[in-house]
């Protein structure tokens, strides 16, 4: 067992659990958020108010869901911007349309692999490695067994 003092590991599960059904809900509101768009700010807020309360595995989670929602704003952000662009040259209708259908999907994958990948890790007991990554949170996901 390692000493309190040594750092986290993701091989190791977790003993200390304190915030960890919080981490749970905040994923679920995430993922609620495909279809009720208000519970995404609701688990931000959530994960923002508990994260120093939680183990320090639990707080890789609450700040890799921090970092989902604020990075979904800022691609929204800048998907919003292009499509206006898009709408302002003058492009046929659908070339809009599709930038924004298309960035809509990707913004889905993205989400719920991140949730996903999320979940399969704190059910385990483990930290997230990278929580400030772009992508899944340093996990590596593969098809194979």
């Amino acid at each position: 067992m390692p000493s309190p003092s040594a750092p986290l590991t993701s091989d190791i599960p977790a003993t200390d659990e304190r915030g960890k059904k919080l981490a749970a809900v905040v994923y679920m509101l995430f993922l609620g958020s495909i279809m009720a768009v208000v519970t995404a700010p609701l688990g931000v807020l959530l994960a923002h108010l508990r994260r120093r309360h939680a183990a320090d595995w639990v707080a890789s989670h609450l700040q890799f869901q921090i970092r989902t929602f604020w990075l979904g704003i800022a691609g929204a952000a800048l998907c919003l911007i292009a499509w206006q662009l898009l709408g302002w040259l003058s492009l046929p209708a659908w070339a809009p349309w599709a930038l924004g259908y298309g960035f809509f999907t990707a913004c889905l994958i993205w989400m719920v692999g991140r949730c996903g990948v999320g979940i399969h890790r704190l059910m385990n007991g483990r930290a997230i490695d990278a929580p400030r990554s772009l992508w899944l949170g340093g996990a590596s996901v593969s098809l194979s067994d």
